[in-house]
């Protein structure tokens, strides 16, 4: 967009034209999965506990995040989604070595501090599911299941922005597998590594599956390496997993086009080999990662 130029007669009985202007305004995104002023940790656990805590941290300058409020419970390996006014938490489990899971999908306001409200259930209870977002709808995908038996489960599930609601089982990953990272683009949403259990094993699988109709999900490249438990985020081009475990705890950043499908490239290393991660990045496309497990 930007300025329209046009001619208009001048005069009753004209014989010429006098040229006009009109500044045709470019349009706003009504929704963009970066953030432009906060990012937020909820939830988590220490080796032998788990923590309701809703942390906010501003974008603007270099500064130790707030505890702006707390999720209904205390639970840890959840699975995050943002709409363009909150923030939502689903899924995971009471200990980090516990055998407690939940399917509780929490909701809090971006517009003011405040505790977390319990608006639906996703359609199992598991743990370290990945989340993606779009403009309507947040989803989770895969992420392990503790009982009958310990499985790695491949669904893909969705819940509505605009009305608090259970979710609903729209498709399947490729494979079956936990600790991914999850990434938005404006139009699919992307789950890379995580693992397979049992045997517990790391991949490098990029799956991707489409935000405009319900299906499942297609294998469109690989990470240069098997990734369990790396940070997720995206640009509003690329997705990039940072850290993870593969086997020994890691420190790549590696990064993934969404514009074609292909492998992904290691493009950088964090400060310190973490894994567990969770990560945030702002409307300037800058990484961040915070928190995790560092190796013993």
């Amino acid at each position: 967009m930007g300025t329209h130029y046009g001619y208009r007669p001048t005069g009753n009985n004209p014989t010429g034209y006098t040229k006009r202007s009109t500044t045709i305004p470019t349009p706003t995104p009504s929704y963009t999965f970066q953030g432009s002023t906060s990012g937020y940790r909820s939830g988590g656990g220490a080796p032998t506990i788990s923590t309701n805590v809703i942390d906010k941290y501003p974008f603007s300058s270099d500064t130790n995040a707030a505890d702006v409020g707390d999720l209904t419970f205390a639970r840890n390996d959840c699975a995050g989604a943002s709409s363009s006014s909150h923030g939502y938490v689903a899924a995971g489990q009471l200990d980090p070595n516990g055998p407690t899971q939940y399917n509780t999908i929490d909701k809090f306001p971006f517009s003011s501090d405040d505790n977390a409200t319990d608006v639906g259930d996703i359609t199992e209870t598991r743990r370290t599911s990945s989340g993606h977002s779009m403009e309507t709808h947040g989803y989770a995908s895969g992420g392990r299941r503790n009982s009958p038996t310990l499985h790695n489960g491949n669904i893909i599930e969705k819940y509505s922005f605009s009305v608090d609601e259970n979710s609903t089982d729209v498709g399947d990953l490729t494979q079956g597998r936990d600790r991914t990272a999850g990434h938005s683009s404006t139009t699919h949403g992307y789950t890379s590594g995580g693992g397979t259990a049992p045997p517990f094993s790391p991949v490098n699988t990029i799956d991707k599956f489409p935000f405009s109709s319900d299906a499942n999900a297609t294998d469109v490249g690989d990470l240069p390496s098997g990734q369990e438990g790396g940070g997720g985020t995206s640009s509003t081009v690329s997705g990039y997993a940072a850290g993870g475990w593969g086997p020994g705890t890691m420190n790549n950043i590696q990064k993934f086009p969404f514009s074609s499908d292909g492998n992904g490239t290691d493009v950088g290393d964090l400060t310190v080999a973490r894994t567990n991660s969770q990560s945030a990045a702002t409307s300037t496309n800058i990484l961040l990662v915070q928190t995790g497990m560092l190796p013993m």
